[in-house]
């Protein structure tokens, strides 16, 4: 019976607050950035790793060339490619806005980082995804930000440039109306979850004195956006920060993708476990159980689905708990789509095409959500269990999906 109450009780509850104040933050938020007078705008290092990535970079950094920002540097690394990475940058090495770290061997995105942290010029770092394509407002939008001495790191808004099948179109979705609702969500909350590796500003000297990216953990950026913040630093938000970045558009790269995702969130609870046994990091609270909660609310989605099926094997239909909507089962969609559709009205107004996609959000409640379920119920299982050395290095994963972009 409580499994079966919080089955039900939690995706409404969490829907609900996660509207609520992303709508208060929405509020609270000025409509602009407030920008910084041209003499007042700080020296900015964009960071650029990348691994076999011939067929999209170039695209990445003709886009931060021409970032409207007036003193930036773009550094560029190299970890190791096998393919034509370093030929594709070539090119470029003659803009005096560009450097290059041509690394030999292959160590993993969080050890590019580091030694590209410690090249840069900048006490402001701006890291990207190689397959992204930056507004050309980005650093304008995130400088601000760090007026505050006490901010260390601001999450931008990833979009999804290439939503043209109905995987890509979901994460499309799934990127204003889940990730950025909780980001807009958790800002109110105090803490956040995530300064994604696809768009993120850090401090330097926060940076470095919190030991940079963690060598050992599946998702870095999670991992130093939760260091960070257990160091006391403020970790913002910034909706108009806009990277266009490639969603993967084949079931078998969204899934390695999302085991990763999962892995790395366990291995992250388990790792800052330690915070709820401390109160002076109270304001993290909120983050930890509302990540518990979600997984162990995946591992319950998992079992009463699979003990329905069992019943109904067996010709003894079981009552409550089942997966096929009933009158909880259709408000929980309900409020669902209601979130779904309360992230795509925030970002339309940065993103005019995200309204296109809405449509697609019919199937996410079912199918998605249960994919989304299994990779939390094993892989997020798998991370909590498994004690990582954080310093072996997670290597890269290679496999594309996508074509080349303009």
């Amino acid at each position: 019976m409580v499994a079966i109450v919080f089955y039900g009780l939690y995706p409404l509850m969490t829907c609900f607050i996660y509207i609520v104040t992303a709508i208060i933050y929405y509020f609270r938020r000025p409509a602009r950035p407030e920008y910084l007078k041209e003499s007042d705008l700080p020296f900015v290092s964009v960071l650029l790793p990348a691994y076999c990535e011939e067929d999209v970079i170039e695209h990445s950094i003709e886009g931060i060339l021409h970032l409207d920002y007036p003193r930036f540097e773009l550094l560029i690394v190299n970890d190791g490619s096998t393919d034509k990475t370093a030929e594709k940058v070539a090119p470029y090495l003659s803009n005096p806005k560009v450097r290059f770290l041509d690394k030999v061997s292959n160590e993993g995105k969080a050890m590019a980082l580091n030694d590209a942290i410690l090249c840069a010029k900048g006490e402001l770092i701006m890291i990207m995804d190689a397959d992204a394509v930056p507004d050309p407002g980005l650093l304008r939008a995130m400088v601000p930000h760090f007026k505050s001495a006490r901010v260390g790191a601001v999450a931008g808004n990833p979009r999804v440039r290439n939503a043209t099948n109905l995987l890509s179109k979901l994460q499309a979705i799934e990127f204003s109306s889940v990730i950025g609702l909780m980001r807009r969500a958790q800002r109110i909350w105090g803490r956040v979850m995530c300064v994604s590796g696809v768009a993120g500003m850090f401090r330097k000297s926060a940076l470095i004195d919190v030991g940079m990216f963690t060598p050992g953990m599946a998702t870095e950026d999670i991992d130093l956006t939760w260091k960070l913040q257990t160091k006391f630093y403020d970790v913002r938000y910034e909706g108009s920060a806009m990277v266009w970045m490639l969603a993967p558009e084949t079931f078998g790269v969204w899934w390695s993708q999302r085991k990763r995702w999962a892995l790395g969130l366990g291995q992250v609870l388990r790792r800052y476990s330690h915070v709820l046994r401390t109160w002076q990091m109270r304001r993290m609270f909120p983050l930890y159980i509302e990540s518990a909660f979600s997984y162990l609310w995946s591992i319950t989605f998992i079992v009463i689905t699979l003990f329905w099926i069992f019943c109904y094997s067996v010709g003894h239909p079981p009552k409550g708990g089942s997966p096929i909507p009933s009158f909880w089962g259709m408000v929980i969609y309900t409020f669902c789509l209601l979130q779904l559709g309360c992230g795509a009205w925030l970002d339309s107004k940065y993103d005019r095409d995200i309204l296109r996609s809405y449509p697609v959000s019919i199937i996410y409640p079912t199918v998605y959500w249960m994919l989304l379920a299994l990779t939390s119920c094993f892989y997020t299982t798998k991370g909590l269990l498994k004690k990582v050395n954080i310093l072996e290095p997670v290597r890269w994963n290679i496999k594309h999906s996508y074509a080349e972009k303009p």
